[in-house]
């Protein structure tokens, strides 16, 4: 099936057809950033005639596209001739406007143009082309999803936001393939008013403006709709769930598998880390998760284990020649279930537990405040935290190791493992200072 992502644009509530999701389009350049004028009426493309085109009216199109500045108002030949019917003719744009289509123009009843005066314009990010972009992340392949629409950036509603959109963002970003898609505003609420489009991608695009559109019907949806999405180069494959699983790692547009040399629990934490995927719990060998195909990485990773992304870590290279996929390296990371909320009778109401080294341990309340909770909340999809408890060990006192003390987070995160903290075990806290959490409820 075909995914569905639902744009949360700058506009008010509207009802789009096909034509709406693109009106104007540059083609015959070397990107969709530079080309012939072509702009979408009456369910058809149609021309611009360059009679009158300039400067001001090709930064009106260029600012449409998120191309950034007008270069060149072209002319003549550049960029091969058109065919089909003329839309616009004798375009005046003030260069105030958000699109093409509000621009004054003789329009097409009356026009003496020939194709090879069809307007032509050369954009300044005729490369560097973008129509999506994450925000609010920890690096710039993670964070809330925007897009940029008729001029404007929106965030996108989670309602209908599949795995098959976030291929195309996280290939259009350069950013490898979806790690995680998140909910429930996990990377903050946008700032924009709610408004909807419909785009369906099947996954495959180069960049999201290529995905086909459909109509649109209005979809109840809110800023606490906002999805994230984190991507990566790396991931984990044929394991059980995400978050374990064979290590594979893209490189130049190419997924291969990585070898097992110098592979160790502290380039797997990153890994986990960056994969949002909790605390490495094991590195196991090909016998688990298989042997992989095709090409075989051989980079090693000297981490000291507290990078958020492998890429951070020092890279250095082994011979090839001592790796074979029988050496292809698997990771388990923790899931979800290593952090709980235990001692009220409910999921998203207790005494915080973390599970880590094969033991369960309490987190202290020692500069312990509602964005830590909130995080918490965030990481269960139990909402949102509702009381900071101030009383110690509201919930009771636990036992076993005191994991966690001194945890500062910006309230931002996805999980509690990406807050600041000491380290693993490092407190000065008895059990009586185990801090608890109260969520609104399961998402």
């Amino acid at each position: 099936m075909e995914g569905c992502l639902t744009l949360v644009l700058l506009s008010s509530i509207i009802t789009p057809t096909t034509s709406d999701v693109e009106t104007v389009r540059l083609v015959g350049g070397n990107s969709p950033c530079s080309g012939r004028v072509e702009v979408h009426r009456n369910g058809q493309w149609g021309r611009v005639c360059g009679d009158d085109w300039d400067m001001t009216d090709a930064s009106v199109v260029c600012r449409e596209l998120g191309c950034g500045e007008a270069v060149e108002a072209l002319g003549g030949a550049h960029f091969g001739q058109g065919s089909g019917l003329i839309w616009m003719d004798n375009v005046a744009c003030s260069g105030s406007e958000s699109t093409l289509k509000n621009c004054r123009s003789s329009g097409s009843s009356v026009n003496y143009c020939g194709h090879h005066e069809d307007a032509r314009v050369r954009c300044s990010e005729s490369i560097n082309y973008r129509r999506s972009r994450l925000v609010a992340g920890s690096h710039l392949c993670s964070g809330r999803v925007e897009m940029y629409f008729g001029g404007r950036w929106g965030s996108v509603c989670d309602a209908a936001f599949d795995l098959q959109d976030a291929e195309v963002v996280c290939r259009e970003l350069d950013c490898g393939a979806p790690a995680q898609v998140l909910g429930a505003a996990a990377f903050g609420k946008g700032d924009a008013q709610i408004g909807s489009k419909e785009i369906q991608c099947r996954g495959d695009e180069s960049h999201i403006r290529r995905c086909p559109s459909s109509n649109s019907h209005k979809i109840n949806c809110t800023h606490e709709n906002d999805v994230g999405l984190i991507c990566s180069d790396l991931r984990l494959v044929d394991g059980p769930d995400i978050c374990s699983g064979r290590v594979e790692r893209q490189f130049l547009s190419t997924w291969g598998t990585v070898c097992n040399a110098c592979w160790d629990m502290r380039a797997a934490s990153v890994l986990c880390r960056q994969l949002n995927c909790g605390i490495a719990v094991s590195v196991v060998g090909s016998d688990w998760f298989g042997e992989g195909r095709g090409e075989i990485w051989a980079d090693v990773f000297d981490c000291d284990g507290n990078e958020r992304k492998l890429s951070e870590c020092s890279v250095s290279s082994w011979s090839r020649a001592e790796c074979s996929h029988r050496r292809d390296v698997g990771v388990i990371c923790s899931s979800e279930s290593i952090l709980l909320l235990v001692g009220s009778g409910g999921v998203c109401a207790g005494r915080l537990e973390v599970f880590h080294s094969g033991s369960w341990g309490t987190v202290c309340d020692n500069s312990w405040d509602i964005k830590d909770a909130h995080v918490v909340c965030r990481q269960l999809q139990c909402g949102v935290s509702l009381s900071n408890q101030q009383v110690p060990a509201w919930f009771g006192p636990g036992s076993g190791p005191i994991w966690l003390d001194e945890v500062e987070c910006k309230g931002n995160e996805t999980s509690l493992w990406s807050c600041s903290s000491p380290g693993w075990g490092k407190h000065d806290c008895q059990h009586e200072k185990d801090v608890g959490v109260v969520c609104s409820g399961k998402q």
